[in-house]
């Protein structure tokens, strides 16, 4: 949640905010309902689709902020993206503005918490109304929606980081640039290898990376619904975390870089220490989406991200009809 940072860092600058959000859709649209982005006097962060709609937007924004005495109403507006807006999406757009005030600052770090604790946030305001009342989301509240028009409307929303946790082993080349995709994509990374200069001098940003002589061992203390990613400088330690990963029984993406002939190797001996043959479709390897070819580790890592956030996107499909079904979520994550 990018939006979420900047409107940390904007508040705390003491500067008001607008929180700008994809209330409804219908038709073809650049961004899904509840996407995001904040604007400030002289800052904005994250997206809404961008192009015409995305400036207009911010232009709305900032006139909020610039004609605002006190503390406006939030407000609902509709954009034509074809006729109003000459977009090709061609559907039609409802966007909510919320002015977040500085004062506001401590409410927002609690939220920011609880979401980073794993809590699902329950967000409501009305028309006519200045601020969102929020509560914790009940387990059957998944779903995001604006009832009625521009001028007499209710807006609810489910509020919630979705869980993308992966555990990362080796800090090669292409772990490193794997890093980077998955930091863009919000996921949440454990990154270990046991050489004491294996970090030395990267980017750490948002990472918690670990040295560990035993990395197998981490593999414990990993999420249910885990994406593992075993690409160390050691076939001899790739090997002990794969029998570690397979104990689990519940990845949600195994990976191991490598060749056919890696995969073979390491499937006679996982086979021989008495590994059912049916688990071996756990394993994804070689590793990334076909057709990308080229060797470079940047290249690798773009065709792995792609393959993961795959999965990941189903998963969250899954889970979300699930919840909608259901009152108890089943699915790991």
């Amino acid at each position: 949640m990018r939006w979420l940072n900047a409107l940390l860092d904007g508040l705390a600058a003491g500067e008001p905010m607008v929180w700008v959000s994809v209330a409804r859709l219908h038709g073809s649209g650049p961004r899904e309902v509840g996407a995001s982005m904040v604007v400030g006097a002289h800052r904005q962060a994250d997206t809404i689709g961008g192009g015409h709609l995305e400036w207009q937007a911010i232009a709305q924004a900032r006139q909020l902020l610039s004609a605002s005495t006190g503390h406006p109403a939030a407000r609902v507006c509709r954009y034509n993206l074809g006729a109003r807006l000459g977009q090709c999406c061609g559907g039609v757009v409802w966007l909510l503005f919320e002015v977040i005030a500085p004062s506001a600052l401590a409410d927002w770090q609690a939220r920011a918490a609880q979401l980073s604790a794993g809590q699902a946030l329950w967000r409501e305001l009305n028309a006519g109304e200045a601020a969102s009342r929020w509560r914790l989301a009940a387990p059957t509240e998944a779903s995001s929606a604006l009832d009625g028009g521009e001028h007499d409307w209710r807006w609810w929303q489910r509020l919630a980081r979705a869980p993308f946790p992966v555990w990362l082993f080796g800090a090669g080349h292409v772990a490193q640039a794997l890093v980077t995709q998955l930091r863009l994509l919000a996921a949440q990374v454990r990154w270990i290898d046991p050489r004491d200069d294996a970090f030395a001098g990267l980017d750490l940003a948002g990472v918690d990376a670990r040295v560990n002589d035993d990395p197998a061992s981490e593999v414990a203390e990993a999420p249910p619904g885990c994406f593992y990613l075993v690409m160390s400088h050691s076939h001899a330690l790739d090997f002990a975390l794969c029998e570690a990963i397979f104990a689990r029984r519940d990845a949600a993406y195994f990976g191991l870089i490598g060749s056919h002939s890696k995969r073979a190797s390491f499937e006679q001996r996982l086979l021989a220490r008495g590994l059912d043959p049916a688990r071996l479709s756990e394993l994804t390897c070689p590793i990334g989406i076909a057709g990308i070819t080229d060797k470079q580790p940047a290249a690798i890592a773009l065709a792995v991200a792609a393959q993961m956030l795959q999965l990941h996107n189903a998963r969250q499909w899954l889970n979300q009809a699930h919840t909608l079904i259901q009152p108890t979520v089943f699915y790991p994550e």
